[in-house]
């Protein structure tokens, strides 16, 4: 059957059309993307404006209408941190469903972990032994742990790269003083979460998803993503950390230039890196592996399976 994911994130609206049925592999058909940035949509107040959810309702409609077209029978449509965690979220929810006919289900961080962690483990097999997975987000950074399809740990942190970029690094290039602040920042935030998974000992296999960390792998000299989903991707901490210093005195035009990296993350990126980099080292991570699936295909796998049990 066809299905369609409709991933109503903090940076994009990205519609993931994949042919599929139970006990097999998830091909993708269709990808219909749309840059939103709703996580810097929000007011003062922390709500989503009129406008933001003007744009909204417009491009679900979008996404609908291509659903339609490419024949999917089944659409799966979710939102994350930006939705969960706008102060008219209801309000939000109750105008899309009126005007769009979707109804969105909101995922907590908790769950979008969870459901990460599933595509990561299908993705690797058995084999990869106890995973640490992790994902930064527009809105919001998800680690897991564990040697099963569910992790036996799971927390998502507001250490997004969009929300981070708006709430601390004003400048182009950042000044000095706001990136030491940021990387400060982040550190206390990880570092509440790092006994929490330790007690469960050492990983055999730390994987990275998300964009953010892919394009940290490819400026770090990863393949290009031409070169197909099965090329084994890496960062290493000793290149990450070379770069971040790098991208501090880069301006966004200047980030935009680099090998993988887009116009709209670019303005990002910095804030990813000092994530990212804060993650591997204080969890002793030296390197670790890109996996091409995510969150979207976490919810597909997780629907075939409640398929294949009816």
């Amino acid at each position: 059957m066809r299905l369609g994911v409709l991933d109503v994130g903090s940076n994009t609206v990205h519609l993931l059309v994949v042919d599929a049925h139970p006990g097999a592999c998830p091909l993708p058909a269709h990808s219909h993307k749309v840059e939103l940035r709703l996580a810097q949509l929000l007011d003062d107040s922390g709500a989503i404006g009129d406008a933001g959810i003007d744009r909204l309702i417009a491009v679900v409609r979008d996404a609908l209408q291509a659903a339609e077209d490419k024949g999917v029978e089944d659409l799966l449509p979710f939102a994350t941190s930006a939705v969960r965690e706008a102060t008219n979220a209801d309000d939000v929810l109750a105008r899309v469903a009126d005007e769009t006919g979707v109804r969105l289900q909101v995922l907590s961080g908790a769950e979008e972990a969870r459901l990460t962690f599933l595509a990561v483990r299908r993705w690797f097999g058995w084999s990869a032994g106890k995973l640490l997975v992790l994902d930064i987000g527009g809105g919001s950074l998800e680690i897991a742990f564990g040697m099963d399809e569910e992790p036996d740990a799971a927390v998502s942190l507001p250490l997004g790269a969009g929300r981070l970029t708006v709430g601390w690094l004003p400048g182009d290039p950042p000044a000095p003083e706001d990136v030491r602040a940021l990387r400060r920042h982040v550190r206390t935030e990880i570092a509440r979460t790092v006994g929490e998974f330790s007690r469960f000992g050492a990983p055999d296999h730390v994987v990275a998803t998300s964009k953010t960390f892919r394009q940290l792998a490819r400026i770090a000299g990863a393949a290009r993503s031409a070169e197909g989903l099965y090329v084994q991707r890496e960062l290493k901490r000793e290149s990450l950390e070379a770069w971040v210093p790098r991208l501090a005195g880069m301006t966004v035009e200047q980030r935009a230039e680099l090998p993988g990296v887009s116009d709209g993350r670019a303005g990002q990126l910095l804030a990813g890196a000092l994530v990212a980099e804060g993650a591997m080292d204080l969890f002793g991570v030296e390197s670790l592996e890109i996996c091409p699936w995510a969150l979207r295909e976490g919810v597909i796998l997780r629907r075939l399976d409640h398929m294949g049990s009816a």
